[in-house]
């Protein structure tokens, strides 16, 4: 420590360093510690050296005295909080004696400190006596903190109430008693406030230089505010150049105050950094210039700029301190982000990637604060509650996007820029952590907080400029579900053999070469725009289903080749012999279309693929023909089943129903309840709602005809897991095996991660499990026959550049013939019956439901949309992460259970019986 002392006791100097010298003559000494009023005169926290200042008598020994600090809760947060006065410690002739001891910065000014926050110095004699205890911030003669005990908190410190200063300190400045009020200016420690110490060295031997005549700091122009309070004004003002975007749109530069930031700076207090727009300038400024602007004042985007003509740039030649990036965790919300506005920051703990989507479009990446991704509020909580209104809330707060420091957009200009951030060998993925390697400027654009990298950032300079580094998350198959059987849905992604330039009157998305990759529209087809990209496509598509592996698969997105004049069936044995060139054997059938289909068809249907090895089908498939509730959709498809042993032979004792599914999209809609009503569920809630019921019914019917409870609807339905249409299911008696048995979900929009494809399992708890006659040792239903699940994450976790769609839209070369990105939405993979247990049963203790979800609604339908699903969506769409930690919201399950029924068994009403069933299924649905 570095204490001042007797000059007996000099040689003791090495074993105080926290202790700052005093210096100054002794006429210098204040009307308090004349009177020997000992008290604290000055707390710095937001510059480099903390220190508490206290005025006493010169001379006054305080060997022993502690001084310390109590964070926010009114504890002392660690031992180094606290200082201890080494024996022979003594005031000097200043009248006053700065004590270095690290502050913690979490401090608030007003109101706002409610006496339960804010950090707080304090001074105890050796004898115990509690001399002074000061609050920084906080309402002069309010409630102050209390002392709160804990390990590090000195015993005279509990229970004892600070007195709130009304005082914060400007950034680099300290908060000082001048008077008997508390404000903010530059430090003087071992130099009373007001007073003079014959050089107010402040213990260095250079006083800091007040601003030139003319000069405006950076954190009076920027304010406290939203906006600036000099907005419209010409001001000159003094900083580092901290960052600089000569190209790229940005066409400017930030410079920051010198000295400021680091560890110490409060988020309450103004910035010290600022974006200076001056495209004349721009290419004129260096890294760690010292520079001196003048310009007008204003808000871009609601960021404060100073725009800065040809003459307005003078580099100067005197030195100045360097600026320190604000290190820490970034905060939540806007009023603590715009204190770092403009500053150069070095976030301590990694952000979560929410959203890669404009990635491809504009270079950003979308990264959420705290834990997991950002839920949709409908896939946790029911759709226009307070909860789900929260949420969303909570998800605007957590957001900030991760930048290239440019304002280009890729598929219009500079396509032969490679794309920043993505590349083949470290994919950016949704539920990745993202790793701060260096520091960023903060700025604001169109409503959103930015990271933007010191210089404009691309693939080519990536080595030297990217900022951060990001987990790879990707797994080469699904984790394994166990079971004797396996079920799966997988989105084909508008697969179509009938290529555009088969077809008159096709509109394409062209790549960067002018070549077709796509269809546009004008045409019937919706999938690849020739044989070469539908390689592409089936290449992505084929590993995918291949490595999914599961018994049997639900198909959404294939082309209804009935729509082209050809048999229905016959895209689907198009993949199907795909499938088997790559498997290198017949691994794969389809069950082929019913002699009775809907006369009035979609281009797109549901289809199902199974192994013949693994399974059987029984009897024929059928297809729900229900043009008033499915008009706008395609109609159910419905298949049994049965497991084939070890031997090839067919189980069927264990015969299960499969329906595929692919309701209405949420983008648009028509006729009473399918207007969007802003409460997540997007347009035609209603038409989906009806869709469900006549699932359920069609369900029934068709379990009827199977003799079986094992039953299960897999597919799209356009709707997370609390909204409407899923809450049709859940009263039916079915459960979301996804939702109840893992923490991940399926499709990612809008930044938001939630679950519009589900496998619902028949639950035997439910009102219409019927009796098949079977023996007891089988599962009862089909959630009780679920030996595990999961949801592979290769879909809309990935970045959309990586789609077969997107080859050749940029410089980049991202494609490969893999299985990430084959598609949009995400696979659920359900294990059935556990072969290895002795009695049939199964692993149904039903894991508790970790939800992954979030943001207003989506649509991946392919309604009118391109290959890529995303003309058809709505504009505050939701999605789906790979890797939401989130709970299941609120005291909801993540599924639910009908109240009537629980209510109907405890009352011993419901008996098993399909007559039973249908009166309970009336009641539930109307």
């Amino acid at each position: 420590m570095n204490v001042s002392k007797t000059a007996s006791s000099c040689a003791a100097l090495g074993l105080a360093a926290a202790l700052i010298l005093p210096a100054g003559p002794a006429d210098a000494v204040s009307r308090f510690a004349a009177a020997g009023d000992t008290h604290i005169s000055e707390i710095a926290y937001s510059i480099d050296t903390d220190f508490i200042e206290i005025a006493a008598e010169p001379g006054a020994d305080i060997s022993g005295w502690t001084f310390g600090s109590v964070t926010r809760g009114g504890s002392v947060h660690a031992q180094e909080n606290t200082v201890t006065a080494p024996e022979d410690t003594t005031v000097g002739d200043s009248g006053a004696l700065a004590v270095e001891v690290p502050i913690t910065n979490s401090v608030r000014a007003g109101s706002a400190a409610d006496g339960e926050y804010g950090s707080s110095a304090f001074v105890v004699d050796e004898s115990g006596a509690l001399i002074d205890f000061q609050q920084i911030g906080g309402t002069v003669d309010g409630k102050g903190v209390t002392g709160a005990k804990n390990t590090f908190t000195p015993a005279p410190v509990i229970d004892q109430e600070a007195e709130p200063t009304g005082a914060t300190a400007s950034g680099g400045d300290s908060i000082q008693l001048v008077g008997d009020t508390w404000t903010s200016a530059a430090p003087t420690p071992n130099a009373l406030p007001g007073g003079d110490d014959g050089d107010n060295d402040g213990g260095d031997g250079e006083s800091p230089e007040p601003d030139p005549e003319g000069v405006t700091p950076i954190a009076d122009i920027q304010g406290t505010g939203e906006e600036s309070p000099l907005q419209g004004e010409t001001v000159t003002t003094r900083g580092i150049v901290t960052a600089a975007y000569p190209e790229g749109g940005l066409n400017g530069y930030y410079i920051q105050t010198p000295g400021t930031g680091g560890a110490d700076h409060a988020t309450d207090a103004a910035s010290d950094g600022i974006f200076v727009y001056s495209p004349d300038t721009v290419a004129d400024v260096n890294f760690d210039d010292h520079v001196e602007v003048t310009g007008k004042v204003s808000e871009h985007y609601g960021q404060t700029q100073i725009s800065v003509s040809d003459s307005g740039l003078t580099t100067l030649d005197e030195p100045a301190e360097a600026v320190k990036p604000v290190e820490g965790a970034f905060p939540t919300g806007d009023e603590k982000r715009e204190s770092l506005e403009g500053m150069l920051l070095q976030p301590g703990e990694a952000l979560t990637v929410a959203d890669n989507y404009n990635t491809n479009t504009y270079g950003e990446v979308v990264l959420a604060t705290g834990e997991g991704t950002l839920d949709q509020p409908t896939d946790i909580h029911l759709p226009g509650s307070p909860e789900a209104t929260a949420l969303e809330e909570e998800n605007l707060d957590r957001e900030v996007v991760l930048d290239d420091g440019a304002t280009v957009d890729f598929l219009k200009s500079d396509k032969n820029v490679p794309l920043p951030y993505l590349n083949k060998d470290a994919p950016v993925r949704v539920g990745a952590k993202a790793s701060f390697t260096s520091p960023v400027v903060l700025g604001f654009d169109h409503e959103k907080w930015r990271f933007q990298p010191t210089t404009r950032l691309t693939g080519d300079n990536a080595e030297t400029v990217q900022p951060t580094t990001f987990t790879n998350t990707r797994s080469d198959s699904p984790e394994s579900v166990g079971g004797q059987v396996s079920l799966s849905s997988f989105n084909v992604l508008n697969y179509f053999p009938t290529t555009g330039d088969q077809l008159d009157g096709c509109e394409y998305y062209d790549d960067r070469d002018g070549n077709h990759i796509t269809v546009r529209g004008g045409c019937d087809a919706r999938g690849a725009a020739n044989v070469e990209s539908l390689k592409r496509q089936e290449a992505k598509i084929v590993t995918a289903i291949n490595k999914l592996d599961a018994s049997v698969v639900s198909l959404m997105e294939i082309e209804n080749s009935a729509a082209f004049g050809d048999a229905r069936d016959d895209a689907l044995s198009t993949l199907v012999d795909r499938l088997n060139e790559a498997a290198g054997s017949e691994k794969w059938a389809f069950v082929p279309s019913p002699d009775e289909v809907p006369a009035d068809e979609d281009v797109i249907r549901t289809a199902l693929i199974y192994q013949p090895a693994e399974v059987a089908p029984q009897s024929e498939s059928t297809i729900l023909e229900d043009q008033d509730a499915f008009s706008n959709a395609r109609e159910p498809l419905s298949q049994a089943f049965a497991p084939k042993d070890s031997s090839g032979e067919v189980e069927k004792d264990k015969s299960f129903l499969t329906v595929s599914n692919h309701f209405k999209s949420k983008g648009s809609g028509e006729g009473p309840g399918n207007e969007d009503s802003g409460d997540g569920q997007g347009a035609s809630n209603a038409d989906r709602v009806k869709q469900a019921k006549a699932l359920v019914d069609f369900a029934g019917d068709r379990q009827k005809a199977a003799g079986s409870d094992y039953v299960y609807l897999l597919g799209d339905f356009n709707s997370y897991t609390q909204e409407d249409p899923m809450q049709v299911f859940y009263g039916a008696g079915f459960k979301d095996v996804a939702a109840e048995k893992t923490d991940k979900s399926t499709y990612v929009y809008g930044s938001r991660t939630g679950s519009l494809d589900h496998v619902l399992a028949l639950d035997s708890s439910g009102a219409n499990a019927q009796s098949t006659g079977t023996e007891a040792a089988l599962p009862s239903s089909g959630f009780d026959a679920i030996t595990g699940a999961d949801v592979w994450n290769i879909n809309s976790v990935e970045a959309l550049a990586l789609e077969y769609s997107r080859f050749n839209y940029n410089a980049a070369d991202l494609f490969a013939a893999d299985q990430f990105r084959a598609s949009d939405h995400d696979p659920v993979i359900v294990g059935l019956f556990d072969e290895d247990s002795d009695d049939g049963g199964s692993d149904s203790d039903g894991a508790d439901a970790g939800s992954s979800a979030a943001g207003a609604t989506a649509d991946s339908d392919a309604d009118g949309s391109n290959a890529g699903s995303d003309s058809d969506s709505a504009s505050n769409g939701g999605s789906s992460d790979g890797g939401s930690d989130s709970e299941a919201g609120g005291n909801l399950p993540r599924t639910g259970t009908d109240p009537t029924v629980m209510m109907a068994i405890a009352a011993g009403l419901i008996v098993i019986g399909a007559s039973v069933v249908f009166l309970v299924r009336r009641r539930r649905l109307g």
